[in-house]
This record gives structure tokens, sequence and C-alpha cells, in this order.
């Protein structure tokens, strides 16, 4: 979704933006009030500094039209006072010949000026184009905003020989973006939870476009029919509700990083358009003629496994290749060994500071039922154990059963009764475990290998070995 402003980041340029037209010409202010409006802008109309004044007091505009000459004071006077207030956009109106005022109005940080007598088509135009760079502004500030809120989230934690080679490799990747070209787009896969953003924003940190934008796209969360324009933007007039001009994320994210989570999410139609933007790396607003240049790093991120996908002809091909130019498969926390506890210390201790908690801390056997369980939710469902318990706790020891988790019972494989067991040889144990595995997620090999906890290499290399590819 846009990523814009506090506190709906959603709204951009709102068909209800709110404008105060300051002049005491009322003919000439209900004039422009009445075209405004029918552009789908709200306007108030004041004919005084002295209401002016009252009027911004009690409401927040998203734009004002400023006269230069009004009968209790200048307007340059109260474009300062304007100033003062916030940094919101402000047109200045001066009649023929008042130059130095448009200077002087320029230097205190007015938006644009237009002269008398205005041709209101250009003031429409005018007030479009301005709110539209107020709108890149906003979505820029909130995605560093968002962004410097992370604070230390952003490190890949654990010692585990898999997050020591994840780290290794996330560092090499960073170090591609020091050049004046994007770098190759990256597509990092994992299991839900395992920590695909975090490390999108790890490489992005440590890269030489850290201070650039981090812009976060939802694929999953955005409006099917919204999400051609929430990504590429949208010229004035071109379809119904388009009322004005619209920069899309990957336009404003400018040559930071464009982060396109669950990049499975995005509808076949919409695919070659990304693409193309990948190939020749311009992109177009929707019913706009001009290609726009996009200089931003596309790091992409899905927990599905795309190459079923491409299979199944949800995934297109050459989007698949295009994204997969580089790669980075994170590992599920279940075979991070000891990062389990190092992770759950970490957020006790966050969380505890967060929450005003002190003293936190687990039992050893909170920490065996932690390292023996399976964790099908990966990290995340982890930091949540972690933060009801602690919450919970009140500070001081967590034991077991303040996880709420329960440990595995070591008689019981899956359900089946261990003396059915008697007289199978390890083989066939697997090869059993396998077909149930297979008979409870339907078939699907990837849910399957998650159930069993394994890799999905791994499964397929014993389900070739067992002949249980084509269904055996």
């Amino acid at each position: 979704m846009s990523e814009l402003e506090s506190p709906n980041p959603g709204e951009v340029s709102s068909p209800l933006a709110e404008i105060l037209v300051v002049d005491d010409e009322v003919a000439f202010a209900k004039a422009v009030t009445r075209r405004l409006e029918r552009s789908g802008y709200a306007c108030r109309h004041e004919a005084s500094l002295a209401a002016s004044r009252e009027a911004v007091r009690a409401r927040e505009f998203d734009l004002v039209l400023l006269d230069m000459r009004l009968p209790d004071g200048s307007g340059l006077d109260f474009l300062h006072e304007l100033r003062q207030r916030g940094d919101f956009p402000i047109i200045v109106m001066t009649a023929y010949g008042e130059v130095e005022d448009a200077v002087t109005a320029m230097k205190h940080a007015a938006s644009d000026y237009l002269k008398k007598p205005l041709d209101l088509e250009e003031l429409v135009l005018n007030v479009s184009k301005v709110l539209a760079v107020r709108d890149t502004g906003r979505r820029l500030e909130y995605s560093r905003a968002r962004e410097h809120s992370h604070g230390g989230r952003d490190e890949l934690r654990g010692r585990s020989s898999a997050m020591e080679a994840v780290r290794e490799q996330a560092s090499r990747i960073a170090t591609l973006g020091s050049g004046p070209a994007a770098p190759p787009t990256l597509l990092i896969t994992g299991e839900t939870g395992t920590g695909k953003d975090v490390t999108a924003r790890y490489i992005h940190r440590r890269s030489a476009r850290a201070e650039r934008p981090f812009v976060h796209v939802d694929c999953a969360a955005l409006p099917k029919d919204l999400f051609e324009s929430e990504l590429f933007g949208h010229v004035k007039g071109a379809f119904t509700h388009a009322v004005n001009e619209r920069t899309g994320l990957i336009e404003a994210a400018e040559d930071g990083v464009v982060f396109l989570d669950e990049i499975g999410e995005i509808p076949l139609d919409l695919q070659a358009k990304l693409l193309a933007l990948l190939e020749r790396r311009t992109l177009r607003r929707i019913g706009s003629s001009t290609e726009r240049r996009s200089d931003a790093w596309f790091i992409a991120a899905t927990n599905r496994d795309v190459e079923e996908m491409v299979a199944a002809g949800s995934l297109r091909s050459d989007l698949f290749f295009r994204l997969k130019v580089l790669s980075l498969d994170l590992p599920p926390l279940r075979e991070r060994g000891e990062d389990v506890l190092e992770l759950a210390d970490y957020f006790a201790l966050e969380i505890g500071r967060r929450y005003a908690i002190e003293g936190a801390s687990f039992t050893d056997g909170a920490r065996r039922v932690m390292r023996a369980y399976h964790w099908p939710g990966n990290v995340r469902e982890l930091a949540h154990l972690v933060e009801r318990a602690v919450l919970l706790s009140g500070g001081g020891s967590i034991d077991e059963h303040g996880l709420g988790l329960m440990a595995p019972d070591p008689t019981a494989a899956g359900g089946t009764d261990m003396a059915a067991l008697d007289g199978l040889t390890l083989e066939d144990v697997e090869r059993l475990m396998l077909q149930r595995a297979l008979e409870a997620s339907e078939g699907n090999v990837s849910e399957a290998a998650r159930r069993l906890g394994l890799t999905r290499m791994a499964m397929r290399y014993r389900l070739d070995k067992h002949g249980l590819r084509d269904g055996g």
C-alpha cells in the first residue's frame, strides 16, 4: 500500500483535499472556488487576513491560494506566519507588474506563484502538480521514518552456521548497490515468519543506498483494482476516480530500494508490466504516454514455491527468471539450533523495555521446550509467543507452562502406535512418514516438507530415493 502520510499513509491527494482561497476580490474568488470544486476539491474563501488567521487556527488545509494585496495587511506577512505553522503547499497570486512580490514569496518558500488575471484551467493544473509534489515528499518522509523506527530490528540475529551463511551472502549482495547502475534484482525465499523483510532491510542499511528511500510494498494487502495505480501511479482523468495526478510507489522510491513483499500475489495481467519495467528500467503512469526512468533496486520476497507457481501458470516464467538473478533462501527456525534461545532472550529484553517490565527470563525447562518445538511460524511465532509470556509474567522467571507450549512426546510418532512400527526398518519408517505427510498435505510437496521439518531439496531427495515423486 501507499506508504505516505500520518496517520493514514494510504491517502494521496484526496478528492476532498481542502483549499483555502484568500482574496478580497469576491467575484474572482467565487469563480476560483467553483472551478476547483468541480475538480473535486473542497474550498473555503476568506477575504481578509484576520478571517484567514481564524480559519487556519480552526482547521488544517491541504493548500492555500494567497493574494498578495489584502485590505488589512500584506499577503507576504501571512505567508511567513503560515510557514511557521507547517510545511504545506502555498500558491501566491500576484497582479501584473508585482514581480518583486513574487520573488520575495518564493524566498519565503511559497510552492508556486501565478499572475493575475488567472487562467482557471492553468490554476487547476498547478494545484494538481503542487499537491502531487507534496504527496511524493510525504511518501519519502514516511518511508524514511518507518525505516528509522525499525532501529536495531534489521539485524540478522543468530550464531548458527545457517545464519552465518545468510549474513555473509546478504553482506556480499549489499555491496552491489555501490555503483551508479541499479543492482540485479534479488529474490528472497523462505517460509512464513523467517524474516524476509528484515533481511531486505539489512541489505538496504548496509548498501550505498542506505540514506535513500526503502519502500515496502505488501503485494498481498493491495486491493486488486488499485494494484497498478499504487505501483505505477496515474495521471489525472486516467479512470473514473483519478481526480488528481498521482505518483506511484516505484517512482517515489527514486534510486532507493523497492521491496516487493509476497511477489507471488501480483495479478497475472500486471506481471508483464512489471517484467517490462525490470528489463527496460522505465515505467508509465496509467493514462500517460510519457516514460519515466526508474533507478530503484528491486528486492522481491515470497514464502511460496515459485517453481510450483510457474508450473501452475500463476507466475510468468520470464518474470521468475528476471527476479531470480540473485537469490537468498532463509532457513526455517527449526534448522537454526541454539538461535531459538538467543532470539527468545533478545525478544524478552526488547519487550521488557517497551512495556517497562524488568527481569523477565526463561527457566531451563522453558528453554528445553523452546529448543524442542517445531516452530511452524518461525521467528514471527517465537516473537509473538515471547511477547505474550513476558506480558503475562509481569517480570521474573517464565517456565514451560508460562510459554503455553507442550514438549513433544518422545513415544509418539505423528500419532502412530510405537508397537505398530515393530519389524520395520528405518527405511520403511521414513517411507511411511513421507507418504503420510504427502497425504496430509494433499500432495503439496512444499507443505509436506514443512510438516517434516525438511528443506525442499531434502524432501525431493527422499521422494526420489523412495520412488514417491510419481505418486508411488
